[in-house]
């Protein structure tokens, strides 16, 4: 290449490096994030996304497989997604270079001719882990320039109890930073304010709660216990099976609240994760499976779409607080669990520049008191 070419073309990459900031520091990276319905992507259609202010275009190969891909050609950077695809390979609309669906390595470039000694076969668009899930399709994200781990886990996958069992999936988008979502997400005392609903609970059923936490690897539990008095669907359920109610509630990094409820044979499930979609901006991706026969999907799916929507409405009026940089506080006890939340966290990621074990911020069991 022409010296003087190469120089434009850096200084044009270094210009829109400049112009588009770096990805947030505070984002983690090697997991597994959902990234879209399953139901979306269907024959050969490209379906695009944003995972951690990653741009990508999804697909399904002819075997069925899903695949995920950085949305964007080596060549001159257009996104693969206005290309074409066969069920096999994904072509460049611009220049018309081919790239392997399923490893993202290219097969193909058209303007080669005999006297180039390019080896195709080493041009790769940026590739990520992909595997379908409890009706979504996970992306694992590694940070842009870095490699995965030698080894991955699969993706997560909700915890059922029986053969049969219904389940359905809900989602809602969050202006906020995917912390301020977390820690939304486990927070014990807002209940009785924002979810106020006929069928729920109001803020005069307010008193006291005592509830025992303990670590669990990258996370933590609330303990099996007996669920709020003042939540009238546990107590008829309670009265229908004539046995006891427990919860268990899970935290899990680097997004996930896991919830079971049992009683006798009866069980609910449910998972929350917090998407982080740009800086700005997060996703709730919740999806509940049981068994309880009384409750058909399009009630629950009534009542489902009704807390997130009260959750989206607190969020949406806590960003216009946020934009102004206001002195935050946590409290305890009620506060706790977003302080293990951000502890996690911050000790994740020190042990992985250190090369050292994760420490945990919790040393053993604790018991925590509040009001809700």
């Amino acid at each position: 290449m022409n010296e003087a070419v190469r120089t434009i073309l850096q200084t044009n990459n270094q210009a829109a490096r400049q112009s588009a900031p770096e990805s947030d520091p505070g984002f983690l990276w090697d997991f597994w994030y959902p990234a879209l319905r399953s139901t979306k992507i269907r024959g050969n259609h490209l379906v695009t996304t944003m995972l951690l202010e990653v741009p990508l275009v999804v697909g399904r190969t002819s075997e069925g497989q899903p695949f995920a891909m950085r949305d964007s050609c080596p060549h001159r950077g257009i996104p693969l997604s206005y290309g074409r695809f066969d069920g096999q390979t994904v072509e460049c609309s611009y220049h018309g270079w081919r790239f392997d669906a399923a490893t993202a390595r290219c097969v193909e470039i058209p303007s080669l001719t005999n006297q180039d000694k390019l080896q195709v076969d080493r041009v790769f668009a940026g590739h990520y882990p992909c595997e379908e899930r409890d009706g979504y399709v996970w992306v694992c994200m590694n940070a842009p320039g870095s490699r995965l781990p030698e080894k991955i886990g699969a993706a997560p996958a909700l915890p059922v109890f029986s053969p049969k069992y219904r389940i359905t999936h809900l989602a809602c988008e969050l202006p906020s930073h995917v912390d301020q979502g977390i820690i939304g997400l486990m927070d014990p005392a807002h209940g009785p304010f924002v979810h106020q609903s006929w069928f729920w609970r109001s803020k005069h059923s307010i008193h006291a709660k005592e509830k025992q936490f303990e670590p669990i690897p990258c996370g933590f539990r609330m303990s099996p216990h007996s669920p709020s008095a003042n939540s009238a669907p546990y107590q008829v359920l309670k009265k229908m099976t004539g046995e006891t109610v427990t919860t268990t509630i899970d935290f899990v990094l680097p997004n996930m609240r896991l919830e079971e409820i049992r009683s006798g044979k009866l069980w609910f499930s449910s998972r929350a994760t917090v998407t982080p979609v740009r800086r700005d901006l997060c996703r709730i991706d919740f999806v509940a499976a049981w068994n309880l026969f009384f409750l058909p999907v399009p009630l629950f799916r009534m009542f489902g779409k009704t807390f997130l929507r009260q959750d989206q409405e607190t969020m949406i009026k806590q960003a216009e607080g946020l934009q102004h940089d206001p002195r935050l506080m946590l409290i305890d006890d009620a506060d706790r669990p977003a302080k293990w939340y951000f502890a996690l966290k911050a000790n994740l990621l020190e042990a992985r520049r250190a090369g050292t074990p994760m420490a945990h911020p919790m040393s053993g069991p604790v018991t925590l008191r509040w009001r809700s």
